[in-house]
């Protein structure tokens, strides 16, 4: 910030990530008020070493005893079968006195206000929280913070902190690490490609892969760009003054998967930015020298304030790599036996310290090692250390390792940590002679269990009491001012003075009383009236008016409309109204709506349709007042009954089941919820990565935004290109936003004889780039299938012989032993 602001009146929470003991240690250490940390179960980060149940009790012991919290990351979505389970550890951390739990499922958000009332309840970014309106609706499961989508820019949040100042909820937001290039809660490339489920804490990090872009069906030199899909690291340091003035109540840092090294130094660097903005020190606040450097050296893969100040798409994405890579240290200019020079050391270089030479063309491949000595601009090696083959003038070389900090750093949460003082003890003391001495601190009041008596010598006074209420080791409290109101000298033992100073600590210590929200029963709900479908209906999504004029004709029951450029939809609904004979025409919200995006809504609703496919948390609280039939699509993440029947509760007529299930996982859910409230897409092309990254503004135009990108999206078919070969479709949507999808429909065909047989009964069929004579065969296919005419396994294998379809799997829905 350039200027500088006022100091504030509140505290903002620095939260840090604690995979490990060491982890939580070194965020105490270095100035955490609270850490988060997983579960073996249940946790979006289940390659972190994680805390066991027997954990629990120390770890809270000694968080507490250092006035620090700690939160358990629940933030995955959870199956039917698996609730019993989830419940028996929302218990145990309930006992252990763990603050709160982040949570993404809905239904999990509805057990933990049922079961476990004393943990509080703070919805995961994996909730995917973008909006006010979005907000306004999840925050009907109780929720008592809420962290937003990593997306959103500082004029987003400007619209958050104009919800009204009285009821408002405390927010949360990602100032540092890794960022994720697809939305959080949206991300399905794991479980398309490899059967693991990102919402279940198995990223496979596909989007850290290399891929080629194919424009128009030819291949597209761009240079020595291959990781088109890997953002750089968040790194928000200089925004935390703004962010302050804007509310935000916590400032979260990624990396549970990260050293301690990398807790200790990242959580330095914050505490110092949020302490100068608290004492009006904001425009010391910047990002530079050793603080820089220490975030580079310990993760980086560039440091980037990421979407804090709206997109950029030119800058977002370097590129070049897709792992850490530290700090740049300079660009080769001549090669020698064993040594190399640089133009330049742009960070200080010893011996001791390791490097690594740039190879765009395979990062798997590059060069590196420990520097053996270092003379003026000169770089030595150890004798055959390295292989100097291939390492040109010009390459560019960057630091991976400093020993030296590593060594810095660990000392900073060495041995037996230092109780952190966090707060002033200010005492008043009042009394008189025959009555109880009374004190207060900070709001609290304790009185002596015996009366005071007349003092013949060293009567209470100011010394007196700071000496016996200044014993405040082992607490986050100091001394502050003692003022005096006794009437006369007067005297009380030192022994119970001791007691009341203990008394008063464990009052201030005390846990405020958890908010009673009032939440719907978890197991039940009022009883619906729901027609009762004896035979499979049909529903198809479509992208063009191509597919929607075979459609209509092809006897499904409904056309959900799903076009890039949604001010096509009112001419849809009059072409289906005219000649769809009966069909029901749904017109999808896209998949994100952002703080300003209500407009998207509107123009959906006056299309006048006969219902709306709804997508995100927001569109859900919109169409609820407007009274238009709904249902939820597969963006809503339903896994489970008790967020089925959350949403049907909440206005919705169906749900889409999630995509993270397998045939099984399908068949547990219909069975513990109502059939009629499900609705299974059947065959489809997976959407992936769905990203506020435009990787055709990035790489096909110069342009930063949708301004002056010059939309190249309207102009190319653009697919994207991975290390097997295939080429995955791109697409984006009204609000720019980017979808990729699965070059490899997938079909569950076979399974739809048990799915029949456990009641489900409304079926969809999803399009993407089919053309008219493509659509007829797929809808033809599905037809059968539904009629009885064709079993499931032989319509996946005519599907599989048709080569314009692909190779069709059975993709997720199919058993993983």
């Amino acid at each position: 910030m350039n200027s500088s602001l006022p100091s504030f009146d509140y505290r903002p929470e620095l939260l840090a990530p604690a995979g490990n003991w060491e982890c939580a240690k070194a965020a105490v250490a270095n100035g955490a008020d609270a850490i988060y940390f997983g579960m073996p179960k249940f946790n979006a980060r289940l390659r972190a070493d994680n805390f066991s149940e027997e954990d629990l009790p120390e770890l809270m012991s000694a968080l507490h005893e250092h006035g620090v919290k700690g939160y358990c990351a629940f933030n995955t979505l959870i199956f039917t079968k698996e609730l019993e389970a989830a419940e028996e550890q929302l218990r145990v951390l309930e006992a252990a006195g763990v603050d709160a739990v982040i949570v993404q499922d809905l239904g999990l958000a509805r057990l933990v206000k049922r079961v476990t009332p004393g943990l509080h309840l703070h919805a995961s970014t994996q909730m995917t929280i973008t909006s006010p309106e979005g907000l306004k609706f999840a925050r009907r499961l109780g929720l008592d913070l809420a962290v937003l989508s990593r997306e959103l820019s500082l004029r987003d949040l400007e619209r958050f902190a104009k919800e009204g100042e009285e009821d408002r909820l405390p927010l949360e937001v990602f100032v540092h690490g890794a960022l994720c290039v697809a939305y959080s809660g949206q991300c399905l490339t794991s479980e398309s490609l490899g059967r693991r489920s990102a919402n279940r804490g198995e990223c496979a990090q596909a989007c850290r892969m290399p891929y080629e872009m194919i424009v128009d069906g030819v291949k597209v030199d761009l240079g020595d760009k291959r990781y088109l899909l890997s953002p750089q690291d968040l790194a928000a340091v200089e925004e935390i003054p703004r962010l302050m003035e804007l509310g935000v109540k916590s400032f979260k840092i990624e990396g549970r998967l990260k050293s301690p090294e990398y807790v200790a130094a990242v959580t330095q660097v914050y505490r110092k930015a949020i302490d100068a903005a608290m004492a009006g020190n904001g425009s010391e606040v910047k990002l530079r020298g050793p603080d820089k450097y220490a975030l580079e050296m310990t993760f980086s893969r560039g440091l980037y304030p990421g979407w804090m100040h709206g997109v950029n798409h030119q800058e977002l994405v370097g590129a070049r790599f897709g792992k850490k890579r530290g700090a740049f240290l300079g660009v080769v200019s001549a090669v020698d036996l064993g040594a190399v020079e640089l133009d330049g050391f742009a960070v200080p270089l010893k011996a001791g310290d390791g490097v690594v030479f740039e190879n765009p063309a395979d990062t798997n491949k590059e060069k590196g090692g420990y520097v053996f000595g270092v003379k003026n601009r000169w770089m030595e090696f150890g004798h055959g250390k390295i292989d100097f083959e291939g390492i040109k003038v010009g390459t560019r070389v960057f630091k991976t390792s400093d020993p030296a900090l590593d060594r810095q750093l660990r000392a900073s949460f060495a041995g037996d940590l230092r109780v952190r003082k966090q707060g002033v003890l200010n005492l008043r003391v009042s009394g008189r002679e025959g009555e109880l001495l009374e004190v207060m601190g900070n709001g609290k009041v304790v009185k002596s269990q015996m009366p005071l008596q007349a003092a013949m010598k060293r009567p209470l006074s100011v010394e007196v009491i700071g000496q016996q209420f200044g014993k405040l080791g082992g607490t986050p409290f100091e001394l502050g001012e003692v003022v005096m109101a006794l009437e006369g000298d007067l005297i009380l033992p030192m022994s119970e003075m001791n007691r009341m100073r203990r008394e008063l600590v464990d009052l201030l210590l005390a846990e405020p009383p958890v908010k009673t929200w009032v939440v719907p029963p978890v197991f039940e709900m009022p009883v619906r009236e729901s027609e009762v479908v004896k035979e499979p209906k049909l529903l198809v999504t479509c992208r063009t008016i191509e597919q929607v004029e075979v459609a209509m004709r092809s006897g499904v029951m409904r056309i959900y409309a799903d076009f890039e450029d949604i001010r096509r939809y009112a001419d849809v609904v009059k072409r289906v109204r005219e000649g769809g004979d009966g069909v029901e025409i749904f017109l999808a919200t896209p998949r994100i709506q952002k703080s300003g995006e209500e407009g998207f809504f509107k123009l959906i609703e006056r299309a006048e349709p006969d219902g709306v496919l709804v997508r995100n948390l927001g569109a859900l609280e919109y169409f609820a007042a407007t009274g238009m039939r709904m249902t939820g699509d597969f963006s809503l993440n339903v896994a489970n009954p008790l967020t089925a029947e959350f949403l049907v509760g909440s206005g919705l007529e169906r749900v889409t089941v999630s995509y993270d299930l397998n045939a099984q996982q399908v068949l547990d859910l219909i069975e513990g919820g109502t059939p009629s409230w499900f609705e299974l897409t059947l065959h489809q092309h997976m959407p992936m990565f769905h990203m506020e990254h435009c990787v055709f503004a990035a790489f096909l135009s110069e342009g930063k935004s949708f301004l002056d990108c010059g939309r190249p999206c309207e102009k190319h078919v653009v697919k994207l290109r991975d290390r097997v070969g295939m080429e995955h479709p791109l697409k984006a949507d009204v609000g720019c936003r980017n979808t990729l999808f699965n070059a490899v429909p997938q079909t569950g065909a076979k399974f739809f004889g048990e799915l029949m047989a456990a009641g489900l009964r409304f079926y969809r069929v999803e399009l993407l780039e089919e053309s008219a004579e493509e659509t007829i065969r797929v809808l033809e296919m599905y037809r059968g299938l539904l009629s009885g005419e064709r079993d499931g396994t032989t319509l996946w294998r005519e599907l599989k012989a048709q080569s314009q379809l692909g190779v069709v799997t059975s993709g997720t829905l199919e058993s993983v032993s």
